[in-house]
């Protein structure tokens, strides 16, 4: 199916469907919750029954994005699921959300994501691999539905757009990114408020998080890999949030020679003797969700992860000889 087939069949869908379940993937990142937000949005314009769910354990919010006004998302799965279409935003594998509700058989599904490894598991899917972010998709289907932008919605949708292309830094930044960040600051949003929540007014639990990941910092591979590790330890003694790691391997890829830049960090959430991975690429050269795929995970080509139960030193050497791999 093209993708202006696939466009077609979506804003058909989104149009004709009356009662909607909005979810998204687990941990929900800036175009996960953007696109969540902004979706709801344009279909509450278009006088849908539209929900929002996200589960409960993912409350309160990362503080780059609980300033978003999500009070009317729901942490519990309506009842009324099964009748309801279900659109899953942001999401590259049905898995990606755990809610056993939202799995019902014989609702249909609409995925909407970017993630090139996505698992195709809608009734319809439209997953635009070229496009910026998750975000960026909402943003056409709302031109394609008529609908007008509030601030609320632009505000959403300029979280994601500027999150998932790393502050219009990454490879998949393209020229429609840059149209819709126009049209969204046209819309009300004030990008130097924006920027200030989004990356500033760090809680000071994180300062110190960030310290610790910092003085952790190996390079492998003659500096192609820079790589850090949190303990369990090191949140519960700083006081630190899951959330607060935000940023923090995306500095470790601004570091010269760099080719991918890996964060692992243990935590409360995760079980005991797992590690979870963030991966970041600095340029075309190394495919970050082949890495993670290989560990069990995925996302996209520049930024991807997974949870291993491999130790910090074995973890950095699978990572090395993955990178050493696709450079061969």
């Amino acid at each position: 199916m093209s993708d202006t087939v696939a466009f077609d069949a979506m804003r058909d869908a989104l149009r004709g469907a009356e009662r909607l379940l909005l979810v998204t993937h687990e941990h929900p990142d800036g175009d996960a919750l953007g696109s969540l937000i902004g979706m709801h949005g344009v279909l509450t314009a278009l006088g849908k029954d539209a929900v929002m769910f996200v589960a409960p354990e993912e409350f309160p919010l990362p503080y780059e994005y609980d300033w978003l006004e999500h009070h009317d998302i729901v942490t519990t799965v309506p009842a009324d699921a099964a009748e309801r279409t279900i659109v899953f935003l942001d999401c590259g594998s049905i898995d990606r959300n755990p809610a056993d509700g939202v799995r019902c058989p014989g609702a249909t599904l609409l995925n909407i994501d970017h993630h090139h490894d996505n698992t195709r598991f809608g009734t319809l899917n439209l997953v635009v691999e070229d496009a910026s972010c998750t975000a960026e998709i909402v943003w056409t289907l709302a031109h394609a539905l008529d609908v007008g932008l509030t601030r609320r919605v632009a505000e959403a949708l300029y979280v994601g757009l500027i999150t998932d292309t790393g502050r219009f830094m990454y490879e998949n930044t393209g020229a429609p990114a840059h149209e819709m960040a126009a049209e969204l600051i046209e819309a009300g949003v004030d990008v130097a408020f924006v920027y200030r929540r989004v990356y500033e007014g760090w809680p000071e639990p994180k300062l110190h998080l960030v310290a610790r990941a910092l003085s952790r910092t190996e390079r492998f591979g003659d500096g192609r890999l820079t790589f850090a590790h949190l303990f369990a330890d090191d949140f519960a003694q700083t006081a630190a949030l899951d959330s607060h790691t935000e940023g923090i391997v995306d500095m470790l890829r601004s570091v010269d020679g760099t080719k991918v830049a890996g964060l692992a960090r243990q935590h409360s959430g995760t079980a005991a003797g797992q590690w979870k991975v963030s991966l970041r690429a600095s340029d075309d050269d190394i495919d970050v969700s082949a890495i993670a795929r290989a560990g069990g995970g995925g996302g996209h080509r520049a930024a991807a992860g997974f949870t291993t139960a491999l130790g910090p030193a074995e973890l950095a050497a699978f990572l090395d000889e993955q990178i050493a791999a696709q450079q061969s």
